[in-house]
Formats: structure tokens, sequence, C-alpha cells
């Protein structure tokens, strides 16, 4: 495991900015009061989440490459890093809909419903922890490819211009 402890060091980082994320979440009302505004909102976490990528993959490049790592090293970097995240996502879930924000659900629902947007049934379905949890086991390994593939080739386009 130690060939991979930079990998785990930044899911572990990445798992840490998804709570508080979802605590900057729960703060500012977007789980309950604002929660019309949470579907906008919620896909700013992007910026951060792209950030954790560059930061790993350069802290890869600079512990295990000299400083000079190519896209196919970045890019595997970062799929292991996905693999981690993907492992830790059920717990980051978990904790999110159980301890930060008990009532998103709830609340979620109840938005959906009202604003007829979905069905109660519909609504009961998609907003559970169960369907979560399936969606960041599907979800969090598809961006995460997306994301290493794209920091990969912009890191390593930058390394061949110095």
């Amino acid at each position: 495991m130690e060939k991979f402890a930079v990998e785990i060091r930044w899911a572990l980082v990445f798992g840490a900015m998804s709570l508080l994320w979802m605590m900057l979440e729960k703060m500012a009302g977007l789980h309950d009061q604002h929660i019309a505004k949470h579907a906008i909102y919620t896909n700013l976490v992007a910026i951060p989440a792209i950030a954790v990528y560059v930061f790993a993959l350069r802290d890869k490049a600079k512990e295990s490459f000299g400083g000079n790592m190519n896209f196919r090293q970045g890019f595997y970097t970062g799929l292991w890093i996905t693999f981690f995240v993907t492992l830790l996502s059920p717990i980051t879930q978990s904790i999110t809909s159980l301890v930060i924000t008990p009532n998103f659900f709830q609340n979620a629902i109840q938005y959906a419903v009202e604003s007829k947007t979905m069905t109660q049934d519909q609504a009961e379905q998609y907003f559970s922890l169960k369907n979560y949890l399936i969606q960041g086991l599907f979800g969090a390994p598809v961006m995460g490819i997306l994301t290493s593939a794209i920091v990969a080739f912009v890191l390593d386009k930058t390394s061949r211009k110095k």
C-alpha cells in the first residue's frame, strides 16, 4: 500500500473536502430553506474537486517522478485516486446523510412534490440514502476518470513547455 500512499492521502483529502462542502451547503440553507437552489449551487463542488486532483497529481509528480510526470503516469495516478475516492464514497455519503444533514431527504422529497417535479413515490425513491449510495458508486468513477484525463492532459502539456 505504500506504493499508493500519495493516492490514498489525496483520496482522504477529497473525502474531507466533500464533507466540508456538504457542511457549507447545509450552513447556506441549501438543504432546507433554500433547497430550490440546491440543484444549481451543488454543482460548484466541481471547482474544489478539480483543484484536489490538480494538487494530487502535482504532488505525485514531485514525490514519485522527479517533478516531471507524463500523461500516462498522471492518468494512472488519477485512476487510483478515483478508485480510493469511490471506496470512500459510501462512508462520506452516509456521514453526510446521517450526521451533517439528516433532514435533507425529507426536505428534498417535500420540495420535489410541492413543486410538482416528481410524484411522492418518485421523490421517495430518488431522494433516499440507498439511491444516493448507488449514485456515488457509479458517479465517482465516471467523474473521476474524466477529471483524471483532463488534469493529466493539462499538466502534461504544462510540463512540456518548461
